[in-house]
């Protein structure tokens, strides 16, 4: 038998925890390979040889991590049962020259990633996280957890119609952010950042840095029934992936090879080498399909029997923008996983997907709920329909509804991540 997971509190204590400590991508992969670790799974090179046995792998690319259970005598065509989801999070990132500022105050030159919703970022107590690159090849996470930079709102005695007209932002003039006094203060980031992580700032040769909200996860409400977060989407879907493929390793009975695919750059359209538009999932599967002894032909029928499972957040109804939602279609936390569904293929899901999803939670007594978008209101889109496009293999998008999608903080229901995990280990397990 699988190992059973987390009651269901204690799930979510855990992804309050996995989610404090994952700051940037860099970090969330840090993460969930060491509980591969703990879970005995074995770390692989792409530039290595790899072997056919059975047991867990994975590899590590920078924002992206794929992880694989083969059990014990799998034959080459067996298929896979995929979960995918994405390490990134709409965010503000460091530029190529950091170091700005303007009338005395020092500043930090910064890029919008994705599509944040940029207001949520204004007087938040920000901090530095990400990784440096060093001149011997090798890399350094950074962390930085304390208050140290904020960009700042404009006071409204200075903007005296902001409520009433809107508040409007310029992305390059009014999102840059204050970290101190005095001149601009050239290199002053990155020997800041190197002191930080203990090492010289002339070894430092690049970097991926951003800023996140340090305000730690906390429980909300009268009843604390929900979660209130930063980076929820999609660092949710992550975790519960994680606890399923954990859970399933080792067990006797499996009839496919377990996978999580964490990727990053969802936020900005997946076309990357660690993105779902990129080959790593794909040259994964293929190799593991090869070392076992497999054909073309063997990996041709794995991949037709495969499924593939998105996992990301999705929207939960607004109390006060219901009518932004479809009227039949409003998601509500505490309800269960939400299967997302879109004609025009904005999501992967197709009735077959659906079929595959919905046994697989009432196998595992999860209650499952349903979302389509507005028809006068465009649909956001996921990994799915990428996967399947890529790899010709049968995906259904899933995910638990939030609030403040995209925002510096969401929130969601405290159970719904334990149900979202237990729907993917009976995914997991076929």
């Amino acid at each position: 038998m699988s190992a059973q997971l987390y009651f269901d509190r204690e799930h979510t204590d855990d992804l309050a925890a996995f989610v404090a400590a994952g700051p940037s991508p860099y970090h969330v992969v840090a993460n969930v390979a060491e509980r591969l670790e703990k879970a005995g799974f074995t770390r692989l090179a792409e530039t290595d040889a790899w072997d056919g046995g059975s047991g867990g792998r994975y590899v590590v690319r920078g924002g992206a991590i794929i992880a694989w259970f083969v059990p014990e005598g799998a034959p080459p065509e067996t298929p896979f049962r995929i979960v995918g989801a994405h390490t990134d999070s709409p965010n503000l990132r460091v530029k190529p020259r950091p170091d700005s500022g303007a009338y005395g105050w020092r500043q930090v030159a910064v890029e919008i990633y994705g599509g944040p919703l940029l207001n949520s970022w204004l007087d938040r107590d920000l901090g530095l996280s990400g990784r440096l690159v060093l001149r011997d090849g090798g890399t350094r996470l950074l962390a930085v957890d304390r208050p140290l930079l904020r960009v700042p709102q404009l006071a409204i005695h200075l903007d005296r119609n902001v409520n009433e007209q809107g508040l409007v932002l310029d992305r390059q003039r009014h999102m840059q952010p204050v970290w101190g006094l005095g001149a601009v203060d050239e290199g002053g980031l990155i020997r800041f950042a190197a002191e930080q992580a203990g090492v010289e700032a002339s070894d430092v040769v690049g970097w991926d840095l951003m800023v996140h909200d340090v305000q730690p996860p906390a429980y909300l409400g009268r009843d604390q029934e929900f979660l209130a977060a930063a980076r929820l989407d999609n660092q949710l879907s992550v975790h519960a992936a994680t606890a399923a493929l954990t859970a399933v390793a080792g067990s006797s009975d499996l009839s496919y090879v377990p996978v999580l695919a964490a990727f990053d750059h969802e936020e900005n359209g997946s076309e990357s080498d660690t993105g779902a538009g990129g080959p790593l999932l794909g040259r994964v599967l293929e190799r593991s399909v090869f070392v076992r002894g497999g054909s073309y032909e063997d990996r041709a029928r794995a991949f037709a029997g495969t499924v593939c499972v998105s996992a990301d957040t999705g929207h939960g109804v607004h109390p006060n923008y219901a009518e932004r939602h479809d009227p039949t279609h409003r998601p509500m936390p505490g309800g269960g996983p939400i299967l997302k569904v879109n004609v025009n293929q904005r999501y992967a899901t197709d009735g077959a997907g659906r079929g595959i999803f919905a046994e697989a939670c009432d196998r595992a007594g999860v209650p499952l709920q349903e979302f389509v978008s507005n028809n006068a209101i465009p649909c956001g889109t996921t990994i799915g329909p990428i996967t399947a496009a890529r790899y010709g293999i049968t995906t259904v998008d899933v995910g638990v509804p939030i609030l403040s999608m995209h925002s510096a903080r969401e929130l969601c229901g405290a159970d719904d991540p334990f149900l979202l995990a237990n729907a993917l280990k009976a995914v997991l397990e076929g």
